[in-house]
């Protein structure tokens, strides 16, 4: 049993959590003695509270009664503007780098515009540099939120890691509006390497801001226990925080893709009509929007302290676990550190007299969440060959929409439907289907709808593994489509031409250019089943004090795909594009099936897993300090 110096350890400990709790209560504007239930969402959900108490629900009423989220503070909305902001910028720039690198600058335009009668483009690298540049900033961007979380959770704290990534960021913004420059694109070489450099600045600031700006988003809510209430209408409800999190992370999403679509859709005609120097400036213009938002609300948002050494200390803890259960033989080491009591015997509790290690400054609780959330980031193993299939939107399928009837339109017009699907389905999802499948009570549970992601992302190159096909058959260059010149201007190719000649027009396959759109409606489909799913289930699943962490792991599996990608990059020209998206939806099909099989068990356990307790944990630097 822990001694008397550990009951008033303990004692201070939950002391000073309580004052933490008090503190965090009057931030986020509710009353200390405010019911838990007290702020829920519109006439649905208003709770009826008349004694005050908390009221947690039996297991019959677990059973039996209807669940709903709470109600989105303010605050949430306010962050939610610098996201929408931010992915403004991020993805209206991205739009455009797969043209600004691969099609040559058109002889009518030294801003690389194309017009309506002609492809944009500035540095005239070819499809598989401009994807191979695409997949580098795709692998850079989520590497950082790694480094980004560390920061937040242990050093500084993710208010101020955020407001130092915008203050990065922008200086990558400036750096890419350079390059694009009519008289730095006249030095093809010289632009490039200022190209090179702007997303390496970029991506840092933006993997930093990534990290913490969803677990912040989250933290605004505080309720974290089921609660039992009435509703005006008599109805008694469970209000759940495992359905508010998946709601706040829908509406999170929401506001990136109206971002995003903003971004894409503005950048697009942007570049096509007047050059890529506005197509860079004005989501610089944007991205600072979130300078003033962020100031405005600085001492109104729920702000998590950084927590010290706990990431050094989950290693350690892991390490006093795994003690003795190594073995030579893979079989049997598998099995020792899956045990069911490998973390069980490193509790605090489980420790007597003078074995207890003098570095255990936390309780048996925050071991269950540090346990919960390994498991957690071992099930984001399979989601690499997911974010395979993503990742086309951003590179190969923009490269396809150029070899299309266009219609005056940009090539990047039909990207723009992987957003627009999301802003739609997103409420359909979260207001109507979901609440259908627990009406009819089918539990729908996060790694259900992950698997269902992985499933829906391989439809999505089905199509356009169908759709490349169909542009080959047509094209008039066959599996050459994407180097299809008229030089003569009799409409039609002239065999041997690059592009680079005076007067050279992309000649297009007969095919309108939004047979696309079942590839976009699908991915936004596998969107919203996984990349959503994803962050909820990131940061439902991580310690308090470790939320950062956890997400940028979720993160960090996009920058795997990427590197995963360049070894298929010999397959992002013609005539293997078929193979490309065939390839990828084979991938994605069958990690799904076997996601599933990997984890039905922890699926199984979901809600136990939901309502663990909330775990205490202290920097062991600073008790060594005070003793």
């Amino acid at each position: 049993m822990p001694g008397a110096a550990d009951d008033g350890y303990y004692a201070g400990m939950a002391e000073a959590k309580k004052d933490e709790y008090e503190h965090d209560i009057k931030a986020s504007g509710h009353a200390p003695d405010s019911h838990p239930a007290a702020h829920l969402h519109g006439a649905e959900v208003k709770a009826n509270v008349q004694d005050g108490d908390y009221c947690p629900p039996t297991e019959e009423e677990r059973a039996t009664l209807r669940r709903v989220p709470e109600k989105l503070p303010w605050t949430a909305y306010a962050i939610a503007v610098c996201e929408l902001a931010e992915r403004f910028s991020y993805y209206g720039c991205q739009q455009v780098f797969q043209n600004f690198v691969q099609w040559p600058r058109p002889s009518t335009s030294r801003a690389g515009a194309g017009g309506s009668n002609n492809q944009s483009g500035a540095l005239g690298k070819g499809q598989q540099t401009a994807t191979g540049i695409n997949t580098f900033n795709q692998f850079w961007v989520y590497c950082m939120p790694l480094l980004g979380a560390y920061l937040a959770d242990t050093r500084w704290g993710r208010f101020k890691t955020i407001c130092i990534a915008i203050a990065i960021a922008l200086v990558g913004h400036v750096l890419l509006i350079v390059s694009s420059i009519p008289s730095v694109l006249d030095n093809p070489d010289g632009a490039m390497a200022c190209f090179v450099i702007a997303i390496i600045v970029m991506g840092l600031g933006t993997g930093w801001f990534k990290s913490s700006i969803s677990p912040m988003i989250a933290e605004q809510v505080k309720g974290t226990k089921q609660s039992v209430t009435t509703l005006p209408t008599g109805e008694r409800v469970i209000v759940d925080p495992t359905l508010t999190v998946a709601r706040i992370f829908m509406y999170f999403y929401l506001f990136i893709n109206i971002g995003a679509l903003g971004g894409q859709l503005g950048m697009s005609f942007s570049e096509k009509y007047v050059g890529f120097w506005l197509a860079y400036s004005l989501p610089t213009i944007v991205f600072m929007i979130c300078i003033p938002v962020l100031f405005w609300g600085r001492n109104k948002y729920v702000k998590t302290p950084p927590s010290g050494s706990v990431y050094a200390e989950c290693i350690r803890l892991w390490r006093f676990a795994a003690r003795g259960r190594f073995s030579w033989n893979p079989i049997r080491c598998w099995k020792q550190m899956t045990a069911d009591d490998f973390w069980e015997n490193a509790k605090p509790s489980k420790q007597l007299g003078e074995s207890k290690p003098r570095w255990m400054t936390f309780d048996d609780a925050w071991v269950d969440e540090v346990r919960r959330g390994f498991k957690a980031c071992t099930v984001f193993i399979w989601i690499p060959a997911y974010w395979l299939c993503y990742n086309q939107i951003v590179n190969n399928l923009t490269s396809q929409a150029g070899t299309m009837i266009v219609n005056g339109l940009p090539n990047e017009v039909t990207s723009n439907l992987d957003p627009f699907a999301l802003i739609i389905f997103i409420p359909i999802f979260d207001l109507f289907l979901y609440p259908f499948f627990r009406k009819i009570g089918f539990n729908f549970t996060p790694l259900k709808r992950i698997t269902a992601g992985f499933i829906t992302g391989a439809a999505a190159m089905l199509w356009a593994a169908i759709i490349q096909w169909r542009i080959y058959k047509t094209s008039q260059c066959g599996y050459q489509a994407s180097n299809c010149w008229d030089i003569n201007g009799d409409g039609i190719a002239d065999f041997g031409a690059d592009g680079s000649e005076d007067g050279a027009v992309l000649l297009p396959a007969p095919i309108n250019v939004w047979a696309q759109t079942g590839s976009y409606v699908l991915i936004a489909f596998s969107e919203i089943f996984a990349s959503i799913t994803g962050l909820e289930y990131a940061f439902s699943k991580a310690p308090a004090s470790m939320r950062s962490f956890v997400m940028a792991v979720f993160l960090f599996t996009s920058a795997i795909s990427a590197a995963l990608q360049q070894a298929f990059i010999s397959l992002a020209e013609d005539p293997n594009l078929i193979w490309n998206y065939g390839v990828f939806g084979v991938i994605s099909f069958i990690a799904g099936i076997f996601f599933w099989f990997s984890f039905r068990s922890l699926d199984a356990d979901e809600e136990r897993l939901n309502q663990l307790d909330q775990g205490g944990f202290v920097d062991p630097n600073l008790v060594n300090e005070k003793n």
